[in-house]
């Protein structure tokens, strides 16, 4: 496998879901191995099965042991299923479960060990994977606790906005408590850091939306714009940090007035993913910013009631592929950059040649 090419490992996702539609789609263009090496953990049976289901008959695959026996110009897949798997079209069911979490574990080893560059995943289902090594809201927090002591920000990503959430995978009635000062001025560092490490923006502008209706209208309709946001945004500008607001979100959204600003942060999860699904669904992407190592997924679920029927939109599918790829090369650059900045020089030798 050729060293220069990016090593993209390609999680399958729930087995009776779009996963493997938007997959094959995504990879069906052959100049994808300029680029990249794909190498999808999944099974081969339940690949032809669903090239069956979906009437694609000229789709191959490389099936392989282990990552060092991917070719960089296949399709690389890895069998990590056993061979009397189950698919069962659109239905939601345990072995669907156990098969996305199977995929997802031995992808994230790899990931964590290097043997593969970034990570791509399937849509998984949030109720049938639950298990005792699984018992987490979503991707997110299992990759979190994969990373061990990094701290996870969810961000949708698009190529009108940039969206993150404070309180992400949580019940509304929790969403308060989990606003706080410091969880606040947590969320704001990663987000500036993956802008400027992982999107390669110097100095960013983000925008901070406020919890209640109107931004809390200077305490008529909440306090916490006043008692909780604005002292953490003050925070966050003594650290340098361009964190403006808090903004009601309705504004901000409805103006158009979020083009001002390289990222927004939302406190809490529908309040920035509504509208940002709203204004870009099938575009956007879902970057797990804040880790050690890159994972994206497109922004859509496993759409149970189209699967196997060809109607999957493979595009943010395939925008997640490519962002991946994107962050990876700008994380080697600015790595790269900080390990290597620019001398400085003291002006009298300049001057003077003393």
């Amino acid at each position: 496998m050729s060293e220069n090419l990016i090593k993209v490992g390609i999680t399958q996702g729930d087995i009776n879901g779009i996963g493997y539609e938007v997959i094959f789609k995504t990879l069906a263009d052959n100049r994808i191995f300029e680029s990249f090496t794909p190498v999808i953990y999944g099974s081969s049976k339940v690949a032809a099965y669903h090239r069956k289901a979906l009437n694609i008959p000229n789709f191959s695959l490389n099936s392989i042991k282990d990552i060092g026996e991917a070719h960089s110009k296949r399709i690389n897949i890895i069998n990590c299923l056993d061979d009397n798997i189950r698919v069962e079209l659109g239905k939601s069911t345990t072995i669907g479960g156990e098969a996305a979490f199977n995929a997802l574990e031995l992808a994230v080893k790899d990931l964590k060990d290097g043997k593969i560059d970034v990570l791509v995943t399937a849509p998984i289902n949030k109720k049938n994977i639950q298990s005792d090594s699984f018992n987490f809201p979503g991707h997110t927090e299992y990759l979190e606790q994969q990373a061990e002591g990094s701290k996870a920000l969810m961000l949708m990503v698009s190529d009108i906005m940039k969206v993150g959430v404070v309180a992400g995978h949580v019940p509304l009635k929790d969403v308060p408590s989990k606003i706080t000062k410091e969880s606040i001025l947590a969320k704001l560092r990663t987000l500036n850091e993956t802008l400027t490490m992982d999107f390669s923006i110097r100095k960013p502008r983000v925008a901070v939306l406020g919890l209640n209706p109107h931004a809390g209208d200077q305490g008529v309709l909440g306090t916490e714009e006043q008692d909780i946001i604005i002292p953490a945004l003050d925070e966050a500008k003594q650290e340098g940090i361009m964190a403006l607001g808090p903004y009601p979100a309705d504004g901000l959204f409805g103006s158009e007035q979020f083009k001002n600003f390289d990222a927004i942060l939302a406190m809490y999860h529908d309040q920035g993913l509504a509208p940002f699904k709203a204004l870009t669904f099938s575009k956007g992407v879902n970057y797990t910013a804040g880790l050690p190592f890159i994972r994206t997924s497109p922004d859509h679920g496993t759409a149970f009631d189209i699967a196997g029927q060809d109607k999957a939109n493979f595009d943010s599918f395939r925008q997640a592929v490519y962002l991946a790829i994107d962050v990876c090369n700008n994380r080697r650059e600015n790595k790269e950059l900080r390990k290597n900045p620019l001398k400085t020089h003291d002006l009298s030798e300049l001057e003077g040649g003393e």
